[in-house]
């Protein structure tokens, strides 16, 4: 990146909205202790100095969130026409959207991470070739805190999938991946729109939909996260 856009970016970060974002930390208490450490470990990452610019936090600027309508139909109204287009050509192409167990789609969850070896860049080989064990996540006993894995799916097959972790007020994409071979076919967009309808009916109290960081993403990849109105904000977070 040249010095004018990171002059560019470093104005904009600064004229980002800002918010206060509550993890959600005494009903994490109260729940299974799997969910107080995950959303700990998160608000730690999330405030630790930053490891090129100590005076600001890791997680501070250019966060990539989306502030929620009311209601999914909002939801849908607020995307561009080239996203909701997106979405009904996946629908169209026999697609449907899920909440998954990832223990059951282990094979194509691999198949996913191998089918190309760059995304945002390289991929590491020893994670696309790696043998995916089976995960022990419990059951959360509220609404306000879940590890929830999210997939498109096709005569049975696993195209694309997301792993969120919810806390609060916040739903995280804390793992996306598409199938290269259906890229095309709208696998991604169409999860993204279905794990945010989710929200409204199963996270109430979700107000916030984050995707990563904005800053640092390819200038394709930042063009995406608008494409679902996920700006650059700063945040406060609050656990």
């Amino acid at each position: 990146m040249n010095i004018n856009n990171l002059l560019s970016d470093f104005k904009e970060a600064l004229q980002a909205p800002q918010l206060n974002v509550d993890l959600g930390r005494k009903s994490a208490e109260t729940n299974n202790p799997f969910f107080f450490e995950t959303v700990s470990n998160f608000y730690n990452s999330a405030i630790k100095r930053h490891s090129k610019f100590p005076f600001i936090r890791t997680l501070q600027y250019g966060i990539a969130l989306l502030q929620l309508p009311t209601n999914s139909e909002k939801y849908l109204q607020s995307l561009p026409s080239s996203a909701r287009r997106n979405i009904k050509k996946a629908k169209r192409n026999g697609y449907q959207f899920e909440r998954i167990n990832y223990n059951n789609y282990l094979d194509d969850i691999g198949d996913i991470h191998r089918s190309t070896s760059v995304r945002q860049g390289h991929m590491d080989s020893t994670f696309m070739n790696q043998e995916l064990k089976p995960i022990n996540n419990p059951v959360s006993i509220d609404e306000y805190h879940d590890y929830a894995y999210f997939g498109v799916i096709k005569d049975g097959k696993l195209r694309s999938y997301a792993g969120c972790m919810i806390a609060g007020e916040m739903l995280l994409l804390a793992t996306i991946f598409g199938h290269e071979q259906y890229k095309s076919d709208a696998v991604v967009p169409y999860l993204i729109a279905g794990i945010a309808e989710y929200k409204y009916s199963h996270y109430p109290h979700v107000k916030y939909y984050v995707y990563d960081k904005y800053y640092g993403a390819s200038e394709n990849l930042r063009r995406f996260k608008r494409k679902f109105r996920f700006e650059p904000h700063t945040v406060n977070w609050q656990f």
